[in-house]
């Protein structure tokens, strides 16, 4: 692509990060102090590394569940010390020893230490851009889709805002991921590395073991690097083997063997002295007793969805139902354009024969799943119905939503599901009727959803880009909003 191409990218690209860097202030300035959640005991467990100049313990006592239902329910005023709050005790040190220096310089003010996250999550656009870049070297739009998608979904800013540890865990994750990704997509049929790879592969197995010391959920980077190795066909390369594993390791190892010293047992991540601690947190089997079974799973995927894309505080303000509406339809007529994709991709055969898409592509699957499977091992014994457990895979989400919108907006696409959601605004209007129960906002949605790609079907395919730059539009706005209409006035 030529120059000329790819400076206005490059101008777009800034533009977001310069908008994202903008909410991300406004989210760190307004969002009340410790209403993030978990964001006291993170702190904490910075003012422990500077008061007491060692790693803290978590020990019994560290999760007083009924002090923090009362001191959330009265939203943490400053006679209700946060001090009590040290359940984050178990997790590795690498953020929190980042942070040390500014809260000596700022005097433990909360506000610079939100903003470094916010300074993480920035890195994060770059990471998300480069790689969709990589995958789809021809498709500016697409990865300007992806990073807007990364950059402005509320939930995800009011978490970078945030004294928490995700924001560099997801860098330093998506970072490896990149390396993994550009790597399997090489041609290199060298039956060995070569010193270039081996650098490369030494690069990102650094990244994989500063993440495995920021945050458990980096862990899933392991088995990634191993089915990296075995879409390479590489696993019999020794030095390809102990490059991408063994630096990881030997940065992990120190932390590891103080965790075993510490909690006995094997308890190399401080799991088990976590789920020893954490005592009075709702566990899910008491919720299948007491509500049933068919209530949890309902009641777990609508809160999952909802706070997935915003729901501030302690899981404790939600936005405007019909806005959660919107954002459930369009996520189902994107479902519904990347399932076309796939079709297309199908029958475009000569797409699939490029075999290091296919291996990036296989990656990324598994990127997305992992996440999801370590959501859901969670949520079967604690009562954990939070998106923000899904953002280590906010990536590839990005990158599959990119790819089913710009699909349905095809003009082949755009004009026989303009068709569906017409048919979907007359059965709305129709048992809305009969029901008496008329919902205006479902019959606009669906309405307006047609029109767009009705008459986005007959215009010039340049019109395409614009219907394609609106739903991020979208995200913009609302997440202009949120902290002056729901985050502020509820907390």
């Amino acid at each position: 692509m030529t120059e000329r191409l790819r400076r206005p990218g490059i101008w777009l690209l800034s533009a977001i990060i310069v908008v994202y860097c903008v909410l991300g202030v406004l989210y760190a300035v307004y969002t009340p102090p410790w209403q993030a959640p978990d964001e006291p005991t993170h702190y904490n467990y910075v003012r422990y590394l500077v008061e007491e100049r060692r790693l803290p313990v978590m020990q019994p006592g560290d999760y007083p569940a009924a002090y923090l239902e009362e001191i959330k329910a009265a939203k943490f005023p400053p006679e209700m010390s946060i001090e009590p709050l040290r359940f984050a005790f178990w997790h590795p040190p690498l953020y929190y020893l980042l942070l040390v220096p500014f809260y000596l310089l700022f005097g433990g003010a909360l506000i610079p230490l939100r903003l470094f996250s916010v300074a993480c999550g920035a890195g994060l656009l770059i990471v998300a851009y480069g790689l969709a870049r990589r995958l789809f070297p021809r498709r500016e739009s697409l990865a300007l889709g992806v990073v807007s998608l990364v950059a402005f979904i509320p939930q995800h800013l009011a978490m970078n805002a945030a004294v928490n540890n995700d924001a560099l865990a997801d860098l330093l994750l998506a970072g490896v991921m990149w390396g993994l990704v550009s790597w399997v997509m090489e041609e290199n049929q060298e039956n060995r590395v070569n010193p270039g790879e081996w650098r490369k592969l030494v690069l990102i197995s650094v990244l994989m073991g500063l993440g495995l010391l920021t945050k458990a959920s980096t862990l899933i980077s392991v088995p990634l690097a191993i089915i990296a190795l075995l879409l390479r066909r590489k696993w019999r390369d020794v030095r390809a083997v102990v490059s991408l594993l063994l630096p990881a390791l030997l940065l992990a190892l120190p932390w590891m063997v103080r965790n075993v010293m510490v909690y006995g047992g094997l308890d190399v991540f401080g799991w088990g002295r976590h789920a020893a601690v954490v005592t009075g947190q709702p566990r899910t089997a008491e919720w299948i007793a007491l509500y049933g079974p068919g209530n949890v799973l309902r009641w777990g995927l609508i809160t999952t969805f909802q706070s997935f894309w915003a729901q501030f505080g302690w899981m404790a303000v939600p936005i405007d139902q019909r806005i959660y509406l919107t954002l459930a339809l369009f996520c189902g007529l994107v479902g519904v354009g990347f399932v076309l994709y796939l079709r297309r991709i199908w029958r475009e055969r000569p797409l699939l024969e490029d075999k290091g898409r296919q291996r990036a592509a296989g990656l990324l699957v598994i990127w997305l799943v992992l996440p999801g499977a370590s959501w859901l091992w969670y949520n079967v014994t604690f009562v954990q119905h939070q998106g923000r457990y899904w953002f280590p895979a906010l990536i590839p989400i990005a990158l599959f939503f990119a790819l089913g919108w710009w699909e349905a907006l095809r003009k082949e696409n755009a004009r026989w599901l303009a068709v569906v959601l017409l048919i979907g605004c007359v059965a709305a209007i129709m048992g809305g009727l009969l029901s008496g129960r008329l919902s205006k906002t479902l019959v606009a949605l669906t309405g307006g959803m047609a029109a767009l790609l009705a008459g986005q079907s007959f215009l010039d395919t340049r019109f395409r880009l614009a219907a394609f730059a609106l739903p991020y539009l979208g995200l913009v706005a609302l997440a202009f909003i949120c902290p002056f209409v729901f985050i502020v006035p509820y907390l």
